[in-house]
């Protein structure tokens, strides 16, 4: 078969001239489809980097327009819980003081706390940066089901003058371990606050290295009220749960460290997770035509002598750059007329991902270089997402702010080694590595202290309020409809309306592509507006 519109040795289509000679090209067969899918992303290249990456690295067809997936997390890393109640017994056990009585959790002392968490059980789905869907501390479906018998878990404590301020509520100074001697389920149907949690009774292990280190962290100061982690409100600075950074919550995690067994001892209980979730995506049909009146096709113009062939390639661009978009901003809907739309990775990730500040990224404001590595230690953090797929789609602002981030060290060495030799690299944090052609797009990579970023421009992010958009691609599938001998990925149908079948003197050829997207897993997604 002839080569359809000559791309076999196109790399960008930059040239209008040179790409594509118009006078020499072959339009086919009339009614004739040539299956394009594979050759549509050589089209303008740097345009749309982000389809570009998909249809070579993550193209999955699907079978069914409705396509499902699961997910799985693990759950080693997510035996954590806030301690929400206390006391030295469980009729007692109160919110009513940050505070713990240092003389009740000396080493062989019986003492109670509630626990609650903030991910479901099932799935293992848990609180995300930013995300508009937090899930908040004793939500449904979140009652922590890890707490056996035998278990030693430790609890963080701050010095009691720590709590002054919100941020000082947020650290730890001290800790108990204590080997838990009952775990039980309440569920008394009291306060909805309870239906969620667990009550353990443990013996302290490890007391606190000083009596001054006693009270919770990530409570209220003093005697102030126990900042209830439940309530849309807290009793430290009155925002809510989602407000707190990943960093602040982890300092109010009471989290398992062991388990600990007499000898002779029998089998211990056992608990059993659910990683798995289950989730669905849509196909979205697109279409692109090209009509023009056979006169036109017939006449020979200027530069390009074949009109026809010239806005032929415009339409094949143009066919990309709206899957582009799509992609990017699309969100999952189907509507009143049974139209499908798939899920963009903007909406998904603002929905459901992380979530970060990206005002002073380029333009006005200011985002320190301190600033977005604190983002990235959040995003990049090993027990949710491995940073190795992970491709950085920027607009133009922030690409230039990258660079200059990355050269501001290197264009002042010499003057910060004249002041402190010794320190002269201890703050070089991010470095240009250099630049690499990866499937024809032109990636950067920065070097942090959390590995590599891979960045590429996308020019569609110009203009709209998303500076960055982190993409982990082994979570995310670009997924067109192959199923039953009919592969609906980009498809040219050639003379869909001709002088033959129509009465009109006109010539319509049609490009279209059913495909959608699947994102998993959205703790490995980012974006930064």
């Amino acid at each position: 078969m002839a080569d359809l519109f000559g791309l076999s040795d196109v790399s960008s289509l930059t040239e209008s001239g040179s790409a594509i000679a118009g006078s020499a090209l072959s339009t086919g067969d009339l009614r004739r489809k040539y299956n394009f899918g594979d050759r549509v992303s050589e089209l303008a290249i740097a345009q749309d980097p982000f389809f570009r990456f998909l249809s070579k690295v993550s193209k999955k067809p699907t079978d069914d327009s409705q396509f499902k997936f699961t997910e799985r997390r693990p759950s080693y890393h997510k035996r954590y819980a806030y301690v929400t109640k206390h006391g030295t017994s469980v009729a007692n056990l109160a919110q009513t003081d940050a505070t713990v009585t240092a003389t009740n959790i000396q080493a062989g002392d019986t003492y109670y706390f509630q626990f609650m968490t903030d991910y479901k059980s099932a799935g293992n789905i848990g609180q995300v940066r930013g995300s508009s869907n937090s899930i908040r501390v004793g939500d449904s479906g979140t009652q922590p089901g890890f707490f056996i018998p035998g278990q030693l878990i430790k609890v963080p404590f701050h010095n009691n003058t720590d709590a002054a301020t919100p941020a000082n509520a947020f650290v730890v100074d001290d800790f108990i371990v204590a080997r838990i001697e009952e775990a039980t389920s309440t569920s008394t149907g009291d306060a909805a606050a309870d239906t969620n949690a667990v009550n353990c009774k443990v013996v302290v292990v490890k007391t606190l290295d000083s009596t001054s280190n006693n009270e919770l962290s990530g409570w209220g100061a003093g005697t102030t009220a126990q900042k209830d982690l439940s309530a849309a409100t807290n009793d430290v600075d009155a925002s809510t749960f989602a407000g707190f950074s990943m960093i602040q919550l982890e300092t109010a995690r009471a989290s398992v460290v062991g388990n600990s067994w007499g000898q002779g001892s029998g089998y211990p209980e056992t608990w059993k997770d659910n990683p798995f979730s289950t989730g669905y995506g849509l196909t979205q049909i697109f279409k692109t035509s090209l009509a023009m009146d056979n006169t036109t096709r017939a006449t020979v113009t200027k530069y390009e002598p074949n009109e026809y062939a010239r806005v032929w390639r415009e339409k094949l661009i143009e066919h990309k750059w709206d899957i582009e978009t799509a992609l990017l901003f699309g969100s999952q809907y189907t509507d009143g007329n049974g139209i499908t739309h798939t899920q963009g990775a903007i909406d998904y990730i603002i929905n459901y991902g992380n979530v970060f500040d990206g005002s002073g990224m380029g333009g006005t404001g200011t985002k320190s270089q301190d600033d977005f590595l604190d983002d990235m230690s959040h995003f990049l953090d090993p027990r949710y997402n491995n940073a190795n797929a992970t491709v950085f789609f920027v607009s133009t602002d922030v690409y230039n702010w990258l660079h200059k981030l990355s050269g501001y060290m290197s264009a002042n060495m010499s003057q910060i080694a004249a002041v402190a030799n010794s320190q002269a690299n201890a703050n070089w944090d991010m470095g240009r590595a250099g630049s690499k052609d990866a499937f024809g797009v032109s990636v950067t990579t920065f070097t942090t202290p959390y590995g590599d970023m891979n960045v590429a421009r996308n020019v569609h992010l110009d203009g709209s309020p998303v500076k960055m958009v982190g993409v982990n691609l082994r979570y995310a599938s670009y997924r067109p409809l192959v199923g039953n001998g009919l592969n609906r990925d980009t498809a040219i149908y050639v003379g869909v309306q001709t002088l033959e079948n129509s009465g009109v003197d006109r010539r319509v050829d049609l490009i279209q592509t059913e495909a959608g997207m699947e994102f998993q897993m959205p703790e490995a997604h980012a974006v930064w507006k």
